[in-house]
């Protein structure tokens, strides 16, 4: 049975999955696009294999990874239906797997995928050391797992100006473009609230996974994390 925040997320997402990559768009001065690209290079799944894309949303990880690796076979899991429409809308939707699916039950047999990918659903989630343990559990021995998420502003001289854009312009985007200021408002906080990337890094070695590293991006408030599972 869902939670009531796990019920409450997925019926914010479904009321602004219309307008959500428009907004991602705008939001990061269209650098979404390079940081999809380099999850997907980090993925690298081997030729053939199987990637899961776990809180896919509308599809644009699974898809960049398709455009890197046409012969990969490309599932999207989320427990928002309204998110996954509109990725399988899009002209190359139909070259994923959609698949309805929560990321701290995951629907999947264990050891069926070699990468698992994420955008912006750690933060998302109620327990990320439990959605890390599901994504492990699907995960071949010596698979990848590889997060993008946000991070706190870092405590550098233009972490003002950050918080000022977090606070004030994403609610005020996301009442002009969604009418939703509401989720606007969540989302800038649930950045704030989460992990630092090297405390998210520390949750994954917890988990069991190894030779984790991270990249960050824009100022600081972006990282894109990459452990594997251990081969035995």
């Amino acid at each position: 049975m869902m939670k009531g925040k796990s019920r409450s997320i997925r019926d914010m997402f479904g009321g602004i999955a219309g307008k959500y990559d428009l907004m991602n768009r705008l939001m990061t001065f269209g650098q979404d696009q390079v940081w999809r690209r380099w999850v997907a290079r980090m993925a690298h799944p081997p030729q053939g294999g199987r990637l899961l894309d776990a809180g896919t949303g509308t599809g644009r990880i699974g898809q960049e990874v398709l455009q890197s690796y046409p012969k990969t076979m490309v599932t999207g899991s989320d427990f928002s239906l309204e998110m996954m429409a509109v990725g399988k809308r899009r002209q190359n939707g139909a070259g994923m797997f959609w698949c309805a699916g929560d990321a701290l039950h995951l629907p999947f047999k264990d050891e069926s995928f070699d990468v698992v990918t994420s955008g912006y659903l750690m933060r998302n989630v109620s327990d990320a050391a439990a959605a890390f343990s599901e994504q492990i559990r699907v995960l071949k021995p010596g698979g990848r797992v590889v997060c993008l998420d946000t991070s706190p502003p870092p405590d550098t001289l233009l972490r003002p100006l950050v918080e000022f854009f977090l606070t004030h312009i994403i609610p005020l985007l996301g009442q002009i473009i969604s009418r939703n200021r509401s989720a606007y408002t969540y989302l800038p906080e649930s950045t704030k609230a989460f992990y630092t990337p090297s405390a998210l890094a520390a949750v994954m070695r917890r988990g069991g996974l190894v030779n984790i590293s991270h990249r960050k991006f824009m100022l600081g408030t972006i990282a894109v994390h990459v452990g594997s599972k251990p081969e035995a």
